[in-house]
């Protein structure tokens, strides 16, 4: 199965036979089906969304059959081309547009696109938004616009420059700091939109930037998910230029993870830990983050007299919890800051801005910022799905198995041990069950997401 119909989207491999993958077909019936949506949101004389798009070789196909399906409906456009997901999002609010589509697969190779669909709020839709446009597109009633009521495209290329102007603008982004601090940092762009966007942010805040894959080809030069095993060229080049620290996004730029001046990861999980530590010490409050993160959010966030919160895995579910609790500052472990000062959506810009402003205070290296933060480590792993495997079955068993354990049942099935976790979901955006742990060592995790591969091996026969 490479066409996932999901509440968070349309995603899929492109190529192959229409509706099991994301062929010319399905992107114009899902676009339609969008576009259906927002004009039964309100009714107004005039509606406009906003289109942008990662670098991946289909990108601009995709944007082009989505934008003139829009404009079939009536819908005005507005296009920003070569962009990333949070440009996108911030510009739909300074729009006073009616949504917005990202024409990105994320960490996914570059076999794979999606249609991200945003609110009028620039925020992805909730589930019940996302069932009533899988819905509509099954419907296929779709009621299309006259010609004299086709709707225009116009191009807008300045929204990455509009949304780093936002940031130098944030009271916690301090710009005069990260100037004197003279730093030098290296930036993997996996060759996509985060190689235009950061080096543009590094160059306002006085930064030395050194370009690693920022080429925007779409010809991705490793696997573009920014996990240790993928990002050993970063990791060289930090050593070799002497560098103070290297950044590496994903494709659509609201993942972030950073390697130290030893050319050692940072820990994707520590992105959130030491943003929040640093927004924490400045603006004390709540902080949020998704079931399958680390721990070590929720330690800092009591050090600060704060209260931590999980929320369901999912970006949609952290911004509504961020929402109820008031949180400061919140996101998804995978490096995926959501900061709502600037806007309820993960920014890898912002990301960056804020860890700069901190390590300029602190006045360390990043291997010691580092060290200020707990240790734990994390094992990350998946099991292919196959037509044979009942998930809710295998789940509701190991439930059964471990009822004498903490459990959470929010989204798949967490068990708390008194050392260590395991969170065992299916995902939203691949055919595979998600198996991440944490423990006291990198051993332990990993150690822990074997036994429950084993067991659930064992279940499904």
């Amino acid at each position: 199965m490479t066409l996932i119909k999901s509440i968070s989207g349309i995603r899929g491999t492109i190529g192959g036979s229409q509706g099991e993958n994301l062929t010319p077909i399905d992107a114009v019936k899902y676009a339609a089906a969008y576009g259906s949506w927002v004009k039964k949101q309100r009714q107004k004389e005039e509606y406009r969304v906003v289109v942008g798009r990662d670098a991946r070789i289909s990108g601009e196909m995709v944007q082009q059959l989505v934008m003139n399906t829009l404009v079939g409906m009536g819908i005005h456009v507005i296009d920003l081309n070569l962009s990333t997901t949070p440009t996108v999002e911030m510009a739909v609010v300074m729009e006073h547009a009616d949504g917005g589509i990202i024409l990105t697969a994320s960490h996914n190779p570059k076999q794979w696109n999606a249609l991200k669909l945003l609110n009028k709020d620039g925020e992805f839709l909730n589930a019940e938004a996302g069932q009533e446009i899988l819905n509509i597109a099954e419907a296929e009633n779709i009621n299309f616009s006259e010609v004299d009521d086709l709707g225009e495209i116009t191009t807008n290329d300045a929204y990455i420059d509009l949304h780093i102007d936002e940031i130098l603008e944030l009271p916690l982004v301090n710009v005069s700091a990260i100037k004197k601090a003279n730093f030098k940092v290296v930036v993997d762009g996996v060759n996509s939109t985060g190689g235009i966007a950061i080096p543009l942010l590094l160059k306002a805040l006085g930064v030395q930037a050194v370009e690693l894959f920022c080429e925007p080809t779409g010809e991705f030069p490793h696997n573009p998910e920014p996990l240790k095993e993928h990002l050993t060229d970063l990791m060289k080049k930090v050593v070799d230029e002497n560098a103070d620290f290297g950044i590496v996004v994903d494709p659509d730029v609201d993942r972030l993870a950073f390697v130290d001046e030893k050319g050692e990861m940072f820990g994707e999980e520590y992105t959130l830990v030491a943003v929040a530590d640093y927004v924490l010490q400045h603006n004390p409050g709540n902080t949020v983050s998704n079931m399958s993160s680390s721990r070590a959010l929720r330690d800092v966030t009591e050090k600060h007299n704060g209260t931590y919160t999980a929320s369901a895995v999912g970006e949609v579910n952290v911004v509504q919890k961020m929402k109820d609790t008031k949180a400061v500052i919140g996101g998804e472990g995978n490096g995926g800051i959501i900061y709502p000062e600037l806007h309820y959506g993960r920014d890898s810009l912002v990301g960056v801005a804020l860890f700069l402003s901190h390590l300029a205070e602190e006045k360390i290296a990043v291997s010691e910022l580092r060290n200020h933060y707990p240790s734990y480590y994390m094992s990350k792993k998946k099991i292919e799905l196959t037509p044979q495997l009942d998930v809710d079955k295998i789940l509701k068993s190991i439930e059964s198995k471990y009822a004498s354990e903490e459990i959470n049942t929010l989204d798949g099935v967490k068990i708390d041990f008194a050392e260590n976790w395991v969170h065992l979901r299916k995902s939203n955006t691949e055919p595979i069950i998600r198996i991440y742990t944490e423990g006291p060592s990198q051993k332990d995790a990993d150690t822990l997401a074997d036994r429950f591969i084993t067991e659930i091996k064992a279940i499904a026969g």
